[in-house]
């Protein structure tokens, strides 16, 4: 019997201290995951992290550059938001994303009309939030996952709750899951992003 599919996700990075151990997780459990990273983050050293991430199968995707409210932008600051971190996603791993997801995910129109990325959400777990326990984040993603979800977490500077909170997602979903990246979820779905759509699971159909 075919194993279900799920997208594990980080957003916020990439930095030198909390990526790699995200890293070190997936590599533990021989797993991938797609990181959603804010293009301000790059520099010498945690292009490095972005590096081995993608030659570990990880997919890099966009999560603009400042992390602003975009609804609040202008439709050509928009476009540099995107084309800025797209650019450097390009220059590191030679493939440009093909996901994007709205910082605080807030999205309009004008978003829309400007980026010409698949919009991505996720079950979340509040993991931002220093008060959350790693056991709370975990029980809060296994509560939600079902079929082709995809799975936000954050992997912020310090944000070493969720790191730990892997330990109780993955292997509690392994036996049933198969854990890929936010391509291949859709490819393996069957489904095609539409525009319009911000995607928490690849069933979703109601648009914008």
């Amino acid at each position: 019997m075919a194993k279900k599919l799920c997208a594990l996700t980080f957003d916020d990075g990439p930095n030198t201290d909390t990526t790699p151990l995200v890293l070190e997780k997936l590599r533990k459990y021989d797993i991938t995951a797609t990181f959603f990273i804010v293009g301000n983050n790059i520099d010498e050293d945690s292009e490095q992290v972005v590096k081995k991430a993608a030659d570990m199968g990880c997919e890099i995707c966009n999560h603009s550059r400042t992390h602003s409210a975009m609804p609040e932008l202008s439709a050509e600051d928009i476009r540099a938001e995107i084309e800025f971190t797209s650019g450097e996603i390009k220059r590191i791993t030679g493939k440009r994303p093909k996901f994007f997801r709205p910082p605080y995910i807030a999205v309009n129109s004008t978003m829309y009309e400007n980026i010409d990325l698949t919009f991505i959400a996720g079950i979340g777990a509040e993991d931002w939030l220093p008060e959350v326990t790693a056991e709370e984040r975990a029980e809060k993603i296994l509560a939600q996952i079902k079929d082709g979800a995809v799975i936000l977490l954050h992997d912020m500077s310090g944000n070493t709750p969720t790191v730990e909170a892997l330990d109780i997602i993955i292997p509690a979903l392994k036996e049933e899951y198969e854990f890929v990246t936010v391509s291949k979820l859709f490819e393996l779905s069957g489904v095609t992003p539409k525009k319009g759509i911000v995607y928490s699971f690849t069933s979703q159909t109601t648009e914008y």
